[in-house]
C-alpha cells in the first residue's frame, strides 16, 4: 500500500492507497511544535483503525509547502514505517513541460494538482486550489505548465479584515441572502464571499484569454472549493481528492 502526504500551511492530509483505490484518508493539523514521535503515534493509530500496519506500507510520497516540518515528517515515516518518502520537488518526473522562468521555484502543491488534473481530465485546464493561499495554474492540452497566480485564501482574507479593523467582529463564512448586507456581519460576508467570486471569475476569464483557450475547463479543489463552486458557473469540476490522486500518480511515475 502507498501512503501519500500533502502538507499544507494549516492541515496535513494523508491518503492510504491500495493500488488505485483510496482505502482511507485523514487530516491532521500542521504544527511545527509537534515531534516526529507525536506524529508517528497518531499515524500508527490511524493506520490501525483502517486495519493496516507498518508491514502493509510499501511506499510513501510527500508534498509540502512548509519546509520547517519536512525533517520531522520524513524522520517519522522512516522510523515508524521504514519508508523514506519521495519528496515532490525539483528533479521529480511530472510528465509536464514546465514553462517557468525558474522551474525549481514551482511548489510541490501546484505541480501535484496540475499533474492530477491533466492526467484525469486532459485538455486545456485552469487548476484552482482553495487553501490557506488560493493558487491558480494554467495547463495546456499539450501538457505545458504555463504558470499561474497566488492570492490570499478566503479565510486568510477574513482573518486579515478582523485583525486589522478593530470594530469588525469575527464571522462565520456563511453565504448571505443578498449582496447588499443589512448588518455588519452580512456586509462582511457579502464582501468577502461575493467579492472573492468576482475576483475569481475575472481571473478565470483573463487566464482563458492569455491561454488562447476559451473552452479551457476549470478544476477546483481545496477546503472552500464546494462553497465557491456553488456560487459561480466558471468552475466546471470540483475534485476534493485532486491532490491525493496527484501524489499517487507522481509516485507511479517515479517509483520505477
Amino acid at each position: 500500500m502507498l501512503l501519500v502526504t500533502d502538507v499544507g500551511n494549516t492541515n496535513i492530509k494523508l491518503g492510504l492507497y491500495d493500488g488505485e483505490r483510496l482505502a482511507a484518508s485523514w487530516r491532521l493539523s500542521t504544527d511545527l511544535k509537534k515531534t516526529s514521535d507525536e506524529y508517528g503515534l497518531m499515524l500508527m493509530n490511524l493506520l490501525s483503525h483502517a486495519g493496516a500496519g507498518k508491514q502493509d506500507i510499501s511506499g510513501a510520497i510527500m508534498s509540502s509547502v512548509v519546509p520547517g516540518i519536512n525533517y520531522t515528517l520524513t524522520h517519522m515515516l522512516e522510523f515508524y514505517l521504514g519508508q523514506h518518502p519521495l519528496l515532490v520537488g525539483p528533479g521529480i518526473k511530472t510528465g509536464l513541460n514546465i514553462k517557468l522562468d525558474n522551474p525549481r521555484e514551482l511548489g510541490g502543491d501546484l505541480i501535484t494538482d496540475a499533474v492530477s488534473a491533466f492526467t484525469r481530465y486532459g485538455g486545456d485546464l485552469i487548476v484552482i486550489d482553495f487553501g490557506t493561499a488560493t493558487t491558480m495554474s494554467a495547463v495546456t492540452a499539450h501538457g505545458e505548465f504555463l504558470g499561474g497566480c497566488i492570492l490570499p485564501g478566503v479565510r486568510v482574507a477574513v482573518d486579515a479584515l478582523t485583525e486589522r479593523a478593530a470594530k469588525l467582529p469575527k464571522i462565520d463564512l456563511e453565504l448571505p441572502k443578498s449582496v447588499i448586507g443589512r448588518n455588519t456581519v452580512s456586509c462582511m460576508q457579502a464582501g468577502l464571499l461575493y467579492g472573492y467570486v468576482g475576483q475569481l471569475e475575472y481571473l478565470v476569464s483573463a487566464f482563458k484569454q492569455e491561454m488562447n483557450a476559451p473552452q479551457a475547463r476549470v478544476v477546483a479543489t481545496g477546503g472552500m472549493s464546494g462553497v465557491i463552486a456553488g456560487m459561480t458557473k466558471c468552475i466546471n469540476i470540483t475534485d476534493r481528492l485532486l491532490t491525493l490522486e496527484g501524489l499517487r500518480i507522481l509516485y507511479k511515475l517515479n517509483a520505477g
